[in-house]
Parts: C-alpha cells; sequence; structure tokens
C-alpha cells in the first residue's frame, strides 16, 4: 500500500529511480575535486610568502655608539679692567675711569683731555715733533699725524685760565730785520705771538730761540696785494694770474722754511684773498694739514 501510494504522488511519465543510483558518486569526479584543491592550497601558500621561490635577504642592523658629551670648562671670571694711567703727550686722549659704586649707572666714565691745555715744555719746545713732518722737495711740510693730531694741537700755547674779554697780539715781518727779530723775541711776553716772514734770514734759528722763549709761531705766506708787482712781498708769491699748481708750489715753499708754528698767516696779499678762485684750492690745501 506504500508504495501504490508513493507511485500514486509520482509524476506522469517519469521512471522510478534506484536509491543507489542517485547516492553514487563517480571516481572520475573525486579526482577531479582533489585536483583542484591541491592547486589551490600551492597557489594560496605562494601567494602568502614574502618572496616567492627566494630566500627573503638578511638586514644588517647596527646600534651606534653613543659616547657622553664632556661638560664645558667653567668660563673663567671676568676681571675688572684697572684704570689707565694718563699719558702725558701733546695728542689727545681718552681715558677710562673707574667710578665708586654709589655713583650709580655707567661705572665706567671717559674724559677727554683738551690738548691746546698741555703745550710743550719749554725744553723741547723747538725740536719737531716727526709725526707731524712730511718730507717734500723743498723742505720739511706741517701734517697731521696719524693719530689725528695737528701742528696747532702740539705747539700750541696752553689756555691761561684767565675769563672775559681777551686780545691777541700777532707781531708780524720778523727775520726780515735781524736786530728787530731777536729784540722781539728777547723783550716781548711769552704770550704774543711771533709770526715770520718767508723770504728772512736764520727763520730755523729763530724759531728756535722764539720757542724756548714761550712764543707761539706763525708762518706768513705771501699773497698778491694790489698794484702787484710794484708792491712786491717777495719772491714765491702767490697770486690771482698763476696756476693752481704754481700756487700750491708756491705755498709748500713757504710752508717749508721752518717747522713748530700753529698757523698760517697771510703776508700782504688783498688782492689774492678778494678772489674766491684763488683762495678755495689755498684754503683747501691747508684745511689738510
Amino acid at each position: 500500500m506504500a508504495d501504490i501510494g508513493k507511485d500514486i504522488e509520482r509524476p506522469l511519465g517519469q521512471a522510478v529511480r534506484s536509491p543507489r543510483a542517485a547516492g553514487k558518486i563517480s571516481g572520475s569526479a573525486i579526482m577531479a575535486t582533489v585536483a583542484v584543491l591541491a592547486v589551490a592550497g600551492v597557489s594560496g601558500a605562494i601567494a602568502l610568502r614574502e618572496k616567492p621561490f627566494r630566500k627573503p635577504q638578511e638586514v644588517a642592523v647596527s646600534t651606534p655608539k653613543v659616547t657622553p658629551a664632556a661638560e664645558p670648562a667653567p668660563a673663567p671670571p671676568a676681571s675688572t679692567p684697572k684704570p689707565e694711567a694718563p699719558v702725558k703727550s701733546g695728542g689727545p686722549q681718552i681715558i677710562h675711569v673707574q667710578t665708586e659704586e654709589s655713583d650709580g649707572p655707567p661705572k665706567a666714565a671717559i674724559v677727554i683731555r683738551d690738548p691746546s691745555t698741555i703745550g710743550q715744555n719749554l725744553k723741547i719746545a723747538h725740536i719737531p715733533d716727526k709725526a707731524l713732518i712730511e718730507t717734500s722737495e723743498t723742505g720739511p711740510l706741517p701734517v697731521r699725524a696719524t693719530d689725528g693730531r695737528r701742528p696747532f694741537d702740539v705747539y700750541a700755547r696752553p689756555w691761561s685760565g684767565g675769563r672775559g674779554a681777551r686780545v691777541a697780539i700777532v707781531i708780524g715781518g720778523l727775520s726780515v730785520s735781524q736786530t728787530g727779530t731777536q729784540a722781539a723775541i728777547a723783550k716781548l711776553p711769552a704770550e704774543v705771538t711771533l709770526a715770520f716772514a718767508p723770504q728772512g734770514n736764520s727763520i730755523g734759528r729763530w724759531m728756535q730761540a722764539a720757542r724756548q722763549s714761550g712764543h707761539e709761531i706763525v708762518m706768513q705766506v705771501p699773497l698778491e696785494p694790489f698794484d702787484y708787482p710794484k708792491v712786491n712781498p717777495g719772491r714765491n708769491t702767490l697770486t690771482v694770474a698763476a696756476s693752481v699748481d704754481e700756487n700750491l708750489k708756491s705755498l709748500h715753499w713757504a710752508l717749508s722754511r721752518t717747522t713748530n708754528y700753529t698757523g698760517v698767516m697771510n703776508y700782504m696779499g688783498a688782492r689774492f684773498s678778494a678772489d674766491a678762485a684763488a683762495m678755495e684750492p689755498f684754503m683747501a690745501e691747508l684745511g689738510k694739514r
């Protein structure tokens, strides 16, 4: 009865399959499945390796040796500069002086000493300072020293300290007359300035005598006056008509007649000093010295 019921439920036209035939697996199917699994396993193993079929290279790792840094040596304690003693010389000086703690900042002061208050020792006032001399074809020319000193700074008389109105007295034309020059040096006070004309004789000797007596001296330069050459200051006169080179050559001749003078002044020269074109190179040359 059971078989009849199953036959009734089975669709028409289909034969009855044997239960063994439905559950049977062929050998070829099994072999194919095993082959596929083997290939898949080998492929997975190859894919999971870092470098297929190669031995990975060994990486050398070095560990640097760390050397501890040496400790820096302690800095030496700063030394307090000692105040420098003032040097007695004819040039400008800067003196650093250490002040007291109570004075407050700054602790170092700067004192500038005016060289015009120093002057030269009368025993050596007639000796020229070699640093203030330039050698030329005509003789020694005044020049500024490398430290900035000028002949005016070294050869000037010290300030007397007097207050109020003051009058400068300059006696010019010396060395032309021997008797007059000797009398001026011997009788005039040391505060009187003596000016020497370049055409005179024995100017070097008169310069030494005047300096040892305490006088400042000035060199006079012959300049063209009106009515020149009827009124003639002498040889090597600077003129308006002369070229700049000719006038500078005449100027150097006058400046080289002696040394140890503090400045320059004219010897005549009313016409020359009234001409700006002639005076400009003249004053420029003096300004360099």
